[in-house]
C-alpha cells in the first residue's frame, strides 16, 4: 500500500456512475468490506460526504487505505458478484453466513430397478432428485420410511449386482427382493412411481392407487396381498398425520425468519424451514457474524442473498420483513429458470408457518447463549486451574493407528468457545517403525509448528497432547527445536482404568501430575477437546486403512497396474464387489484377459 494517505472524496470523485462492485482494503491490503451500487460514484462518495454515518460505518471509513472497484453490466450482476467476494474473502464489516456447502438430496437412480439413496453433490439429469432437506437425520428418516411402504432398495449396485438369495431386509419386509427378481420390473416401477408422486406431496394420487389395489386383491381373494396394501395405506396416512403441512397442497416454500437478542453485543438467529412437496422436512438455524450496527431486514436481504447463489431455490419464500424486491426476485427468477416469489407480509396458514420459525429462531438464540455460558465456565475454569488468564485458543493432538498400520495424527483447534471444524488438520505419518507413537507426535508437531515458526498461522495459548510423559517429552524436543518452547503444552494422561474423570495432566518441567476433580468444568473442557481430537484421528486412520488394504489386496498380483486395479474397483464399485466376482464378470472389466480373470478370482479367494 502507498505511505500517502488515502483521499477517499478525490478517489470517489473520479469512478463512473455505472453500477458495480467495491472493495475496501485496510493499510495492510485486506478486503475489510465489499459492497454493490447501481452508481458506484455516488454510493462511494457518501462514505466521505455524510457526516452521519453509524458508529459502525465511521469506524470501518477510519480503517479505508485504499479502494477497489468493478463495473458490471447491471445492479443484478454486482449483487452476483458481490455474494461471491464475500463468501470468499470473508471481509469483517459484512453480515456472514457460514456456507454449508451442498445440502443432501433423497435420490431415486434411473436404473432397471431403480435404487432410493442418500446423495449430496451436484445434480444431473441422470437420476431423480427431491429435496433439498435441512439435514442428514431427515434423509435417512425419509429412507427408512420409503422403505417401510414401497419396499424399495437400497444398496450399492455392486452389492445388488451379484446377489444371489434375498438379504436381511426382504426378510423384515423392508425390500421386495428385486436383487434375485422376486418382483418384477413393471411391479417394482409401480412402486417407484408411488414413491415419487409421495415426495413430490401427491400422497392423495399415491393413497387412491393402493386403494384400487386393495380392492382388486379382495376381489380375487388374495387377501394376504388385500392386507400389505391395507398396512401400506395406514403407514402412509400416520406420515401424512406428522408431517404434511395443514394446506395439504403440494408446494415447495421456504419460510425465513431472523430473531434478536441483546446480551452485551447484539446477536440474530435466521431460521430456514423447508418444506417440499406438501411435507415439512424440517428447519436449520444460522449464526451470522459481524452483525454489529444492522438491522434485521439488512440480516434476511444478506441470507436470501448468500443462502441461494447458485443454489436450488423452491417457487416461494415467504419472510416478515420488508426486504429489497427489484434486484433479489429477478435474479433467483433468472437463476432458477422460473419464476421465484417472495411473500414480505404472509396472512393465514403462511403467517403461522412463519410464526413458528420466529419462535425457533428465538429458542436456537438462547440455547446458543446458554451453550456458550457454559463454554465459558469451563474455558474460565481452565485458566484458573493452570494459571493461564489469556488462555482462548486451544491446539490437541492424538494418533491413531492398528498395530504400527496406516498411522494418522490429528490436530483440531478450539478457539473462541467452541470447536473450529474448519481448522482440523490431519497428518499422515511416514518413516518411523511402525507402532511408534513418540516419533509419530515429533512428526505432526514438527509439520504443524514449522510454518508458524516462520510467522505462517496463529499461535495457540495451550498445546493439548493425548499422552503421557513420552508423549510430553518428544513434544519438549520439537517445540525447543522451533523455538516455540514458550507455548504451554499439557498432556493429557488416561486414568486407572480408563476411566473419565480420572485423567491426569502431565507438564513438562513438574514431576508431578495434576489432577482435578471428576466434576471439574475445566477439566471436563479438556476431555471434549481431547475426545474431538480421538474420534477425527480415528476416522482418518480407518480411512486411509481400507484404502490402503483395498489397494494392496490388488497389488499383490502380477499383472495389475494402477490402471487395470483402477478398471476393477471402478466396475465393481470397490474391492468387495470384486471379491464377490465371478471369473466371467472379471473377464468383462476393461483390460482384464480370461486367464487374467483367473488369475484374480484364484488370488482373491
Amino acid at each position: 500500500m502507498s505511505a500517502v494517505a488515502f483521499d477517499g472524496k478525490v478517489f470517489s470523485s473520479n469512478l463512473p456512475s455505472l453500477p458495480g462492485v467495491y472493495r475496501m482494503l485496510n493499510a495492510v491490503g485486506e478486503v475489510i468490506y465489499v459492497g454493490k451500487a447501481i452508481d458506484l460514484k455516488k454510493r462511494v462518495s457518501s462514505y466521505f460526504q455524510k457526516s452521519n454515518l453509524s458508529p459502525r460505518i465511521q469506524l470501518m471509513v477510519s480503517q479505508i487505505a485504499g479502494i477497489e472497484t468493478t463495473v458490471t453490466r447491471s445492479e443484478a450482476e454486482a449483487l452476483l458478484l458481490e455474494n461471491n467476494l464475500i463468501k470468499s474473502l470473508a471481509p469483517r464489516y459484512n453480515i456472514l453466513f457460514r456456507d454449508d456447502k451442498s445440502y443432501p438430496y433423497l435420490m431415486l437412480s434411473q436404473h432397471t430397478y431403480p435404487r432410493l439413496a442418500f446423495y449430496r453433490g451436484a445434480l444431473d439429469n441422470q437420476h431423480q432428485y427431491f429435496g433439498p432437506f435441512p439435514n442428514t437425520g431427515v434423509v435417512r428418516e425419509s429412507i427408512h420410511l420409503l422403505q417401510k411402504v414401497f419396499r424399495l432398495r437400497t444398496c450399492e449396485d455392486s452389492v445388488f449386482n451379484h446377489r444371489t438369495r434375498p438379504c436381511l431386509l426382504y426378510q423384515i419386509k423392508r425390500c421386495s427382493g428385486p436383487c434375485v427378481h422376486l418382483i418384477s420390473p413393471e411391479e417394482y416401477h409401480k412402486d417407484t412411481k408411488s414413491a415419487s408422486l409421495f415426495l413430490q406431496g401427491k400422497q392423495n394420487e399415491v393413497l387412491k392407487d393402493i386403494a384400487e389395489k386393495m380392492q382388486a386383491a379382495s376381489d380375487r381373494m388374495d387377501y394376504e396381498q388385500a392386507a400389505m396394501f391395507r398396512d401400506q395405506m395406514q403407514a402412509l396416512r400416520k406420515i401424512q398425520e406428522k408431517q404434511f403441512v395443514e394446506s395439504g397442497k403440494a408446494l415447495d416454500a421456504d419460510v425465513i425468519a431472523c430473531a434478536s437478542l441483546q446480551d452485551g453485543i447484539e446477536r440474530f438467529c435466521v431460521n430456514l424451514v423447508m418444506i417440499r412437496g406438501g411435507r415439512h422436512l424440517g428447519d436449520k438455524s444460522f449464526f451470522p457474524q459481524n452483525v454489529q450496527g444492522y438491522k434485521i431486514a439488512d440480516v434476511l436481504e444478506a441470507f436470501i442473498a448468500q443462502h441461494y447463489l447458485n443454489r436450488h431455490v423452491p417457487s416461494l419464500i415467504i419472510i416478515g420483513e420488508k426486504i429489497r424486491l427489484d434486484i433479489l426476485q429477478p435474479l433467483l427468477s433468472e437463476q432458477a429458470g422460473r419464476k421465484i416469489t417472495i411473500v414480505l407480509n404472509p396472512v393465514g396458514e403462511r403467517r403461522v408457518w412463519l410464526n413458528m420459525a420466529t419462535e425457533n429462531a428465538r429458542l436456537a438464540l438462547q440455547q446458543m447463549l446458554l451453550r456458550q455460558a457454559s463454554q465459558e465456565e469451563r474455558l474460565q475454569a481452565l485458566q484458573q486451574a493452570l494459571n493461564l488468564p489469556n488462555l482462548s485458543r486451544i491446539e490437541c493432538f492424538d494418533i491413531s493407528h492398528t498395530m504400527g498400520e496406516a498411522t494418522v495424527a490429528s490436530c483440531v483447534v478450539y478457539d473462541n468457545f467452541s470447536l473450529r471444524n474448519n481448522e482440523y488438520r490431519r497428518y499422515n505419518i511416514t518413516d518411523i517403525a511402525p507402532g511408534d507413537d513418540y516419533g509419530a507426535m515429533r512428526q505432526v508437531l514438527l509439520r504443524r509448528y514449522s510454518k508458524i515458526a516462520e510467522e505462517e498461522g496463529k499461535l495457540p495459548d495451550l498445546i493439548l497432547i493425548d499422552g503421557g510423559k513420552g508423549q510430553v517429552s518428544a513434544a519438549q524436543e520439537i517445540l525447543i527445536e522451533l523455538g516455540l518452547n514458550d507455548i504451554p503444552f499439557v498432556g493429557v494422561a488416561k486414568g486407572e482404568g480408563r476411566k473419565p474423570g480420572l485423567e491426569q495432566l502431565i507438564f513438562p518441567s513438574t514431576e508431578k501430575p495434576l489432577k482435578l476433580p471428576a466434576d471439574h468444568a475445566g477439566l471436563h473442557l479438556i476431555q471434549q477437546i481431547r475426545d474431538e481430537a480421538h474420534r477425527f484421528a480415528i476416522q482418518g486412520h480407518r480411512a486411509r486403512r481400507n484404502k490402503s488394504r483395498t489397494l494392496s489386496s490388488l497389488e499383490q498380483i502380477a499383472g495389475i497396474g494402477a490402471k487395470r486395479r483402477q478398471s476393477l474397483l471402478g466396475r465393481f464399485g470397490g474391492l468387495k464387489g470384486v471379491l464377490s466376482a465371478s471369473i466371467e464378470e472379471l473377464q468383462q472389466a476393461e483390460g482384464i484377459s480370461r486367464a487374467l480373470a483367473e488369475k484374480i478370482y484364484r488370488e482373491l479367494h
